[in-house]
């Protein structure tokens, strides 16, 4: 039987109505529309899916949505700021750390997660950090560069514009 669940996703209080089954990711992409959250194994294998729940990353296709209620839910939407990039967002564009583009809000958002758990993670700590999330495209190396690059404060102003923002 459906129920309704109050989450508070980006900042802004939602009220659905969700079958007791029903994750996050459903929420968020099917009710909500914000489709940057990526499915891909639905398995919780994959990192594609990744949110941060109350700041720790958690793979949002196998996180139930009430299991979630009274807790500050980001998407990879959540993170730009009066339309500037996150320091982490800013860092993977500028280092080429994307290719097709299917894992990285997964890739954005468990950075982030880590970032937000060890602000100065060394490169192995990034690396076991980053584990739960695939890319077939980018061999890894310029995500843990741009990692790297924000821990040593390359990206501390945050004040790029978002690339194609007014």
């Amino acid at each position: 039987m459906k129920q309704v669940v109050h989450l508070n996703i980006n900042g802004i209080p939602y009220d659905v109505m969700v079958a007791p089954n029903a994750t996050i990711a459903d929420v968020v992409r099917r009710q909500l529309g914000m489709t940057g959250t990526k499915l891909g194994c639905e398995q919780g294998d994959c990192g594609a899916c990744t949110i941060l729940i109350d700041g720790k990353s958690h793979l949002s296709c196998i996180t139930l949505a009430v299991a979630s209620e009274g807790k500050e839910i980001v998407t990879i939407e959540g993170l730009e700021q009066n339309g500037k990039l996150d320091p982490i967002q800013q860092a993977i564009l500028e280092k080429q750390g994307v290719q097709c583009g299917i894992c990285t809000p997964g890739v954005i958002m468990s950075a982030k997660g880590l970032l937000n758990e060890n602000p100065k993670p060394n490169h192995e700590e990034i690396v076991v950090g980053m584990s739960g999330n695939l890319c077939r495209c980018t061999g890894y190396e310029k995500i843990f560069d741009a990692i790297e690059a924000v821990v040593e404060g390359e990206y501390d102003d945050a004040a790029t514009p978002q690339v194609g923002a007014e």
